[in-house]
């Protein structure tokens, strides 16, 4: 039987989760995402190869599974500000923004927004299954719930809106992974052009 490590099973599954998450991005950081094979994971993570098989059955099942664990304090959080319902629409959508962005400063999220991430992102599915579909669900409430108030202009198309704003925060997501010391300014930027997209003429002096 394996050596257990830490104090529990689970205790022992968190710190083989946590290995793997710097295996993977160790390896991200050396090479191309199609040249990693789940024997590469496994020998840097310090695991047999059947071993890492507990925990994924392929490649794609990993990255979604560590992604999924490496989102869940960005879900939680955005959700919590979303549900500040008392708050202005704007000033909710401003710290989301930050919260999301945030995350591009986490080591182990930052190989989604390296350059040339494209094949690990696409490994991602889209929809209800995706790792972010909970923070596209808070975005779109509370931009509802702006327009309902009249702090938004009726943009009409919600999801689509949501989703083009979106490749404002990636692109500024990208930046922060490039160059972590334009977090700031970067928000700050995001930050005006989203509202700048949302936030109702009547509004805007608020």
């Amino acid at each position: 039987m394996p050596r257990i490590r830490g104090a529990s099973i689970e205790e022992h599954h968190e710190m083989v989760w946590a290995d793997l998450a710097e295996a993977t991005r160790q390896l991200l950081l050396e090479r191309d995402y199609e040249s990693i094979t789940m024997g590469h994971i496994a020998t840097r993570a310090g695991l047999a190869r059947n071993t890492l098989y507990n925990y994924a059955r392929d490649k794609r099942a990993l990255v979604l599974a560590l992604t999924h664990r490496a989102s869940r304090p960005m879900v939680e959080r955005v959700a919590a500000v979303a549900a500040r319902s008392a708050d202005p629409a704007a000033e909710r959508m401003r710290e989301i923004i930050e919260a999301v962005l945030e995350t591009s400063t986490d080591q182990s999220m930052q190989p989604m927004f390296r350059p040339g991430s494209g094949p690990l992102v696409d490994e991602l599915p889209k929809g209800p299954d995706s790792p972010f579909h909970a923070v596209v669900v808070e975005i779109e409430n509370v931009v509802r719930d702006g327009i309902a108030r009249g702090e938004f202009r009726d943009v009409g198309d919600v999801p689509l809106t949501v989703e083009l704003l979106s490749g404002a925060m990636r692109a500024g997501a990208e930046r922060i992974s490039r160059d972590p010391a334009a977090f700031t300014a970067t928000v700050r930027t995001a930050r005006e052009i989203v509202l700048a997209a949302l936030v109702h003429p009547s509004a805007q002096d608020a």
